[in-house]
């Protein structure tokens, strides 16, 4: 598919998709390059997460991560894929109360003209997500492992593995549900729990860390293409390297500079040498005055 023939997902098919059993793609994407990459590439949704905070500004964690940091890469994305759905993820304690999260939500739609936001929890959270879904703002969120909440946890640790940890994120994602989310993500859950969950539930599940059973998956696009290397999580499958191609071509870069082997003639612009004798022509004259 190119870029010219790729239409944009709609809110109703990624409902939809529940239904049909399409999988969708989703992928996060920090920049214009990657996003431009992704819509090349058929992917269904890019998702703005802040985990830019992480691969784009160095920071260690997504809790950096500011409204105006999202809405200015969330407007590269959209300039990046014009045709592809965008899920703005708002950022840590943007969302702590209805009056912020309307606020902050209205920003990606309207400055960033985002298509949908995403802010994480589940049961805690439900009265934030209904009044976006009350204002007309199409939202998902995220439940299991919440980077937001990451101290709560102790740390990235895997959410779900026990009976009773397992029925409070089924309870979290019918809150989701209820609340009029159009979809929802799990992250670090067991596979077989979030297969079991998503078959409870009558909107999609995407899952990041959470096994084929859910009806789409995410990736970030700097960890499958190999760009971010500080750390690979396990759910992580790497279809590239390009951190190591790009350090390939670096230090041949750096090596044909230091050897004086570039820039050669076939990168230089020439000038006739009419030009170039009547150029050396007035700076003798310049000189021997």
């Amino acid at each position: 598919m190119t870029q010219t023939e790729k239409t944009k997902r709609t809110i109703t098919e990624i409902r939809e998709s529940k239904r049909t059993g399409e999988k969708m793609v989703y992928t996060s994407v920090p920049d214009y390059t990657s996003a431009r990459w992704a819509e090349m590439a058929g992917v269904d949704v890019c998702v703005v997460g802040d985990s830019l905070a992480m691969v784009a500004h160095g920071h260690k964690s997504t809790i950096p991560a500011s409204m105006e940091m999202m809405v200015m890469h969330a407007q590269a994305v959209r300039r990046g894929a014009p045709d592809t759905f965008v899920l703005g993820c708002m950022p840590y304690q943007s969302y702590n109360t209805v009056d912020r999260a309307l606020a902050n939500a209205t920003r990606f739609m309207q400055e960033a003209d985002c298509d949908a936001v995403k802010p994480q929890g589940g049961k805690t959270q439900a009265h934030i997500l209904k009044a976006l879904v009350d204002a007309g703002i199409p939202t998902a969120s995220h439940i299991g492992l919440t980077p937001h909440t990451i101290a709560m946890f102790g740390g990235f640790k895997i959410q779900g593995r026990t009976a009773e940890a397992a029925m409070r994120i089924l309870e979290d994602a019918l809150a989701i549900q209820d609340a009029g989310c159009f979809m929802l993500e799990f992250e670090a859950v067991p596979a077989p729990i979030a297969k079991l969950i998503s078959e409870q539930l009558e909107i999609p599940t995407i899952g990041i860390g959470a096994g084929a059973g859910t009806d789409g998956q995410i990736l970030l696009s700097y960890d499958l293409l190999g760009v971010f290397t500080d750390f690979k999580p396990k759910f992580t499958k790497r279809y590239a390297n390009l951190t190591e191609v790009a350090v390939g071509g670096l230090k041949q870069y750096v090596a044909e500079v230091k050897a004086g082997s570039f820039p050669d003639e076939e990168h230089s612009y020439t000038v006739k040498p009419e030009v170039l004798e009547a150029f050396a022509t007035l700076l003798e004259k310049r000189r021997q005055h």
